[in-house]
């Protein structure tokens, strides 16, 4: 019998939002959103693939922030950026990304001392950049949804 290797790891979602929305967020009430594009980094320590492929599942239960935007269907998640190295490099990341970006207060970060594990940007292409810059200066090798086997 072949044992499944759990990845473990942190991770970027790439999601645009067609047009201006607000949406309630759980019990953060509601949040106005820009039309463009989001980056929204978290971390799993029990199966990455597992969690990327809820995020990317279209009827689920809403548990963490992200699930309540990913829920509209304004949203279309078009990118996963992620490392596997089996360690939670999250707020490091969400640190790297906020120089060069609009953070959404509190939203994705209510188990650290983050301000924000959700930022904006106009488009997709920076948001793209700046997320492959995060993982460069923390030194993480970078993988796509390509790399899970498209998902």
């Amino acid at each position: 019998m072949v044992k499944k290797t759990i990845l473990k790891g942190t991770y970027c979602l790439l999601i645009n939002l067609n047009q201006n929305q607000s949406l309630k967020i759980g019990k953060k009430g509601e949040i106005q959103f820009k039309k463009g594009c989001y980056i929204y980094v978290g971390s799993a320590l029990n199966s990455l693939e597992g969690r990327i492929k809820r995020h990317l599942r279209q009827n689920k239960k809403m548990h963490w922030h992200v699930d309540y935007l990913l829920d509209s269907p304004k949203t279309q998640v078009t990118e996963v950026f992620y490392s596997d190295d089996g360690f939670k490099h999250e707020c490091e990341l969400a640190t790297q990304i906020a120089r060069k970006s609009e953070g959404i207060t509190g939203f994705g970060c209510s188990d650290c001392n983050c301000p924000a594990h959700l930022f904006y940007f106009q488009n997709e292409s920076q948001a793209t950049l700046n997320c492959l810059e995060g993982f460069k200066k923390l030194k993480l090798e970078v993988k796509t949804l390509e790399d899970l086997g498209g998902v």
